[in-house]
């Protein structure tokens, strides 16, 4: 596939490398010093990628999403903290009937998990003396509080909850991703938890999902490609 790589930070340079071990090419990037560039310039420099995998700030997917829509660029958006555009997006993608993919987390070890809450917070609906609470935490250098991946858990419980519960945030020095998930009762606590070792689990449910949504049109949660794989 012929790649291009929008935002070369720390998410970027780990896209970058496990594109290159997988045989992959990256054949452009734009970078944050390119935050000027208009949507048309920026179709022009993707267009003739396979396929566009971005994880820049949340200001700039507008403007990414319509470039590669207008180039004719599948997108893979691993950007996080853009929800209140959610319908904006989409239908920009349907205008342009464009190929699209987006998740609060790509990792599929996170995906999984959130399939393990849902089934636990169906379970623990049965038996309200159990109460539920979420707790995330990450490095300082995240902007968004809560975490995409905290809202989408909080989702997934409040489907099958629909009492008030607690999601609280850390933002602090070094902390890999970590997201647990507490059903506590008068007797004891059940606690499920996912951290996060490394970037690469990201990277790697990124590129993934760029491998699955070349030849398709359509907008899609990276849930779609879990399931398409669990099939």
């Amino acid at each position: 596939m012929n790649i291009a790589l929008i935002g070369t930070g720390n998410m970027g340079r780990t896209v970058e490398r496990l594109v290159r071990e997988s045989g992959h090419t990256i054949v452009v990037e734009i970078d944050e010093s390119s935050a000027d560039l208009s949507a048309d310039a920026a179709a022009e420099m993707i267009r003739g990628s396979d396929v566009a995998i971005e994880f820049s700030a949340p200001s700039a997917v507008r403007r990414n999403v319509e470039a590669c829509m207008t180039a004719g660029v599948a997108l893979v958006e691993g950007t996080t903290g853009w929800s209140g555009q959610l319908e904006e997006i989409r239908s920009l993608v349907d205008r342009h009937k464009g190929a699209f993919v987006y998740g609060a987390n790509f990792s599929i070890g996170v995906n999984l998990f959130y399939r393990v809450t849902e089934f636990a917070a169906e379970l623990f609906s049965r038996f309200p003396e159990y109460e539920v609470f979420i707790e995330e935490q990450h490095h300082s250098r995240k902007k968004d509080a809560p975490s995409g991946t905290a809202l989408k858990l909080k989702e997934l419980v409040s489907r099958h909850i629909d009492r008030q519960f607690s999601v609280s945030s850390t933002r602090a020095g070094n902390i890999p991703g970590t997201h647990r998930v507490g059903f506590d009762g008068p007797a004891d606590q059940v606690l499920l938890q996912h951290t996060a070792r490394s970037r690469d689990g990201f990277a790697a449910g990124a590129l993934m999902a760029a491998e699955w949504i070349i030849g398709k049109k359509g907008f899609y949660d990276f849930d779609d490609v879990v399931s398409g794989i669990l099939k």
